[in-house]
C-alpha cells in the first residue's frame, strides 16, 4: 500500500496486477488500483479534478487529466472517506504512476493533494538486484 498526506487529506493506493485481463504475448498488461481518500482535517472539501502521469518500463508516458474520479466529484466532510477502483493498461510488464487531485474548500479555495507514486509490477517484469 502506498500513502501520501497533503493538508490533512490522506491518500492510500493499492495496485493489483490483473493476470486474467492481460495478454503478455501481445505486450498488454493491466492493473487495477484501489484508492482511498480520507479527510483527516477540519474543513469540508470536494474533489474537483485529477491528474495522472503513467510511465511504463519502456519509457512511454501517458498523462490523464479530467474532472472528478470515476464520474464523481465527491464531497468529503471531516472524518469521511471516499473509495474507488480504476485501472490502467501498459505496453510493458511494469511501470509507475503518480499524480494529484485538485480539491476545493467550501470557501472556494483550491489546492492540490499529492497521489503517491506507486509501482505497477507484473510477474512478467524482469527483476534486478541493486
Amino acid at each position: 500500500m502506498y500513502r501520501a498526506m497533503t493538508r490533512s487529506i490522506n491518500i492510500l493506493v493499492e495496485p493489483t496486477y490483473l493476470e486474467d485481463q492481460s495478454e503478455p504475448d501481445q505486450d498488454y498488461y493491466v492493473w487495477a488500483y484501489h484508492v482511498t481518500i480520507e479527510n483527516c482535517g477540519q474543513e469540508t472539501v470536494r474533489l474537483r479534478s485529477r491528474y495522472w502521469k503513467i510511465t511504463d518500463a519502456a519509457g512511454c508516458v501517458h498523462e490523464v487529466r479530467g474532472p472528478g474520479v470515476v464520474g464523481e466529484q465527491p464531497l468529503l466532510h471531516p472524518g469521511e472517506k471516499f473509495e474507488y477502483t480504476s485501472g490502467t493498461p501498459l505496453g510493458a510488464p511494469s511501470g509507475i504512476m503518480f499524480g494529484n487531485y485538485e480539491m476545493e474548500t467550501e470557501r472556494g479555495e483550491k489546492f492540490e493533494v499529492d497521489i503517491p507514486a506507486f509501482s505497477l509490477d507484473s510477474p512478467h517484469a524482469k527483476r534486478m538486484l541493486h
